[in-house]
Protein backbone atom coordinates (compact mmCIF):
# COMPACT_ATOMS: atom_id res chain seq x y z
CA UNK A 1 0.00 0.00 0.00
CA UNK A 2 1.33 3.04 -0.97
CA UNK A 3 1.68 6.27 1.46
CA UNK A 4 -0.24 8.72 1.66
CA UNK A 5 0.59 12.54 0.88
CA UNK A 6 1.49 14.35 3.96
CA UNK A 7 -1.40 16.76 2.89
CA UNK A 8 -3.68 13.80 3.29
CA UNK A 9 -3.21 14.35 7.12
CA UNK A 10 -5.05 16.73 9.63
CA UNK A 11 -2.24 19.10 11.04
CA UNK A 12 -3.71 19.64 14.43
CA UNK A 13 -1.03 21.60 15.74
CA UNK A 14 -1.72 24.08 12.81
CA UNK A 15 -5.63 23.80 13.88
CA UNK A 16 -4.92 24.31 17.44
CA UNK A 17 -3.42 27.34 16.54
CA UNK A 18 -6.55 28.82 14.23
CA UNK A 19 -8.54 28.01 17.44
CA UNK A 20 -6.35 29.82 19.97
CA UNK A 21 -5.87 33.11 17.38
CA UNK A 22 -9.90 33.34 17.17
CA UNK A 23 -9.82 33.17 20.93
CA UNK A 24 -7.68 35.74 21.27
CA UNK A 25 -9.00 37.82 18.58
CA UNK A 26 -12.62 37.67 20.31
CA UNK A 27 -10.85 38.50 23.77
CA UNK A 28 -9.37 41.80 22.04
CA UNK A 29 -6.25 40.44 20.85
CA UNK A 30 -4.82 41.71 16.98
CA UNK A 31 -2.88 38.59 15.39
CA UNK A 32 0.40 40.40 14.13
CA UNK A 33 2.09 37.40 12.96
CA UNK A 34 1.38 33.26 13.10
CA UNK A 35 4.33 30.77 12.82
CA UNK A 36 7.07 33.66 12.76
CA UNK A 37 10.36 31.96 12.30
CA UNK A 38 13.99 32.55 12.17
CA UNK A 39 17.33 30.59 12.49
CA UNK A 40 16.89 30.23 16.11
CA UNK A 41 13.15 28.91 16.07
CA UNK A 42 9.40 29.42 15.50
CA UNK A 43 6.73 31.69 17.86
CA UNK A 44 3.24 30.11 17.32
CA UNK A 45 1.47 33.40 17.63
CA UNK A 46 2.39 36.43 17.73
CA UNK A 47 -0.11 39.32 19.09
CA UNK A 48 -0.60 42.68 20.49
CA UNK A 49 -3.24 44.11 23.04
CA UNK A 50 -3.28 47.75 23.37
CA UNK A 51 -4.88 48.65 26.08
CA UNK A 52 -3.89 49.96 29.32
CA UNK A 53 -2.63 47.74 31.82
CA UNK A 54 -5.75 47.77 34.29
CA UNK A 55 -7.73 46.78 31.40
CA UNK A 56 -5.83 43.52 30.80
CA UNK A 57 -6.11 42.77 33.99
CA UNK A 58 -9.43 43.21 33.93
CA UNK A 59 -9.38 40.16 31.27
CA UNK A 60 -7.31 38.08 33.62
CA UNK A 61 -3.80 38.74 32.37
CA UNK A 62 -2.51 37.97 35.66
CA UNK A 63 0.78 39.08 35.39
CA UNK A 64 2.87 41.72 37.24
CA UNK A 65 3.35 44.62 34.36
CA UNK A 66 6.18 46.29 36.11
CA UNK A 67 8.03 43.65 36.21
CA UNK A 68 7.19 42.97 32.49
CA UNK A 69 8.09 46.49 31.30
CA UNK A 70 11.54 45.91 33.39
CA UNK A 71 12.22 42.80 31.53
CA UNK A 72 11.43 44.16 28.32
CA UNK A 73 13.44 47.25 28.70
CA UNK A 74 16.37 44.70 29.19
CA UNK A 75 15.56 42.72 26.03
CA UNK A 76 15.26 46.14 24.46
CA UNK A 77 18.50 47.26 25.79
CA UNK A 78 20.19 43.92 24.65
CA UNK A 79 18.98 44.23 20.88
CA UNK A 80 19.89 48.30 20.85
CA UNK A 81 23.15 47.60 22.27
CA UNK A 82 22.53 50.80 24.53
CA UNK A 83 20.13 52.26 27.14
CA UNK A 84 16.72 52.14 26.62
CA UNK A 85 14.55 55.86 26.49
CA UNK A 86 13.68 57.10 30.03
CA UNK A 87 10.49 58.44 28.19
CA UNK A 88 6.74 57.12 28.96
CA UNK A 89 5.35 56.30 25.78
CA UNK A 90 1.84 54.99 25.03
CA UNK A 91 3.18 51.78 23.38
CA UNK A 92 4.31 50.47 27.16
CA UNK A 93 0.44 50.12 27.91
CA UNK A 94 0.71 48.04 24.55
CA UNK A 95 1.09 44.42 25.61
CA UNK A 96 2.51 42.54 22.89
CA UNK A 97 2.26 38.16 23.35
CA UNK A 98 4.40 35.38 22.19
CA UNK A 99 2.42 32.41 22.44
CA UNK A 100 3.59 28.76 21.96
CA UNK A 101 0.55 26.12 21.43
CA UNK A 102 0.32 22.92 22.32
CA UNK A 103 -1.98 20.61 20.81
CA UNK A 104 -1.75 17.28 22.24
CA UNK A 105 -4.68 14.06 22.14
CA UNK A 106 -6.41 13.70 25.68
CA UNK A 107 -4.29 11.66 27.85
CA UNK A 108 -0.71 12.35 26.19
CA UNK A 109 2.52 11.55 27.66
CA UNK A 110 4.06 15.08 28.65
CA UNK A 111 1.16 16.48 30.07
CA UNK A 112 -0.64 17.69 27.32
CA UNK A 113 2.07 19.77 26.08
CA UNK A 114 3.62 21.18 29.33
CA UNK A 115 6.30 19.10 29.43
CA UNK A 116 7.17 20.22 26.19
CA UNK A 117 7.84 23.85 27.25
CA UNK A 118 11.47 23.05 28.90
CA UNK A 119 14.29 25.81 29.06
CA UNK A 120 15.86 25.17 26.16
CA UNK A 121 12.29 25.48 24.25
CA UNK A 122 11.91 29.04 26.41
CA UNK A 123 15.27 29.89 25.53
CA UNK A 124 14.65 29.34 22.25
CA UNK A 125 11.23 31.28 21.88
CA UNK A 126 12.90 34.31 23.99
CA UNK A 127 15.45 34.48 21.07
CA UNK A 128 13.46 34.27 18.09
CA UNK A 129 11.31 36.72 20.12
CA UNK A 130 14.55 38.98 20.13
CA UNK A 131 14.66 38.88 16.35
CA UNK A 132 11.11 39.90 15.52
CA UNK A 133 11.82 42.78 17.75
CA UNK A 134 14.34 43.76 16.38
CA UNK A 135 12.43 43.41 12.49
CA UNK A 136 9.70 45.74 14.35
CA UNK A 137 11.29 48.09 16.53
CA UNK A 138 8.68 49.96 16.67
CA UNK A 139 7.09 47.25 19.49
CA UNK A 140 10.47 47.67 21.32
CA UNK A 141 8.90 49.65 24.01
CA UNK A 142 5.29 47.26 24.52
CA UNK A 143 5.65 45.47 27.42
CA UNK A 144 6.44 41.72 26.31
CA UNK A 145 5.68 38.24 27.55
CA UNK A 146 5.85 34.73 26.62
CA UNK A 147 1.48 32.59 26.67
CA UNK A 148 1.12 28.81 26.80
CA UNK A 149 -2.34 27.91 25.36
CA UNK A 150 -3.04 24.09 25.85
CA UNK A 151 -5.23 22.54 23.23
CA UNK A 152 -6.79 19.18 23.56
CA UNK A 153 -7.60 17.22 20.47
CA UNK A 154 -10.07 14.40 20.23
CA UNK A 155 -11.51 12.21 17.61
CA UNK A 156 -15.54 12.71 17.11
CA UNK A 157 -17.89 9.68 17.28
CA UNK A 158 -19.78 9.38 14.20
CA UNK A 159 -23.34 10.01 15.27
CA UNK A 160 -22.67 11.22 18.57
CA UNK A 161 -22.60 15.49 19.64
CA UNK A 162 -19.48 15.64 21.92
CA UNK A 163 -20.04 17.80 24.89
CA UNK A 164 -17.73 20.75 25.53
CA UNK A 165 -15.70 20.56 28.76
CA UNK A 166 -16.92 22.93 31.37
CA UNK A 167 -12.98 23.91 32.02
CA UNK A 168 -12.98 24.70 28.01
CA UNK A 169 -12.30 28.29 27.02
CA UNK A 170 -13.23 27.29 23.00
CA UNK A 171 -13.66 24.95 21.13
CA UNK A 172 -13.98 23.74 17.55
CA UNK A 173 -14.85 21.19 15.40
CA UNK A 174 -13.06 20.29 12.45
CA UNK A 175 -12.91 17.31 10.05
CA UNK A 176 -14.57 14.72 12.37
CA UNK A 177 -12.33 16.27 15.60
CA UNK A 178 -13.05 18.32 18.41
CA UNK A 179 -10.61 20.78 19.46
CA UNK A 180 -10.38 22.35 23.02
CA UNK A 181 -8.58 25.58 24.55
CA UNK A 182 -8.38 23.75 27.95
CA UNK A 183 -6.01 26.49 28.85
CA UNK A 184 -4.43 29.38 28.73
CA UNK A 185 -1.19 30.73 31.06
CA UNK A 186 -0.57 34.55 30.55
CA UNK A 187 3.06 35.03 31.31
CA UNK A 188 3.91 31.30 31.40
CA UNK A 189 8.11 31.88 31.51
CA UNK A 190 10.46 34.36 31.64
CA UNK A 191 13.21 34.21 29.74
CA UNK A 192 15.70 37.31 29.07
CA UNK A 193 18.04 36.93 25.33
CA UNK A 194 21.57 36.10 26.22
CA UNK A 195 24.10 37.66 24.54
Amino acid sequence: MANLPPSHYLDSGQLGEDLVAKWLESTGWVILHRRFACRWGEIDIIAQNPGSPEEQRGKGAEADNSSLRTQNSALSEKLQGGSPSGQTSVNQHCILTFVEVKTRKLGSWDAGGRSAITLQKQVKISRTAGIFLAEYPEKADYICRFDVAIVSCQRSLQGTRSKVPQEALASSSIAGYQFYLQEYIPAAFDVLIDS
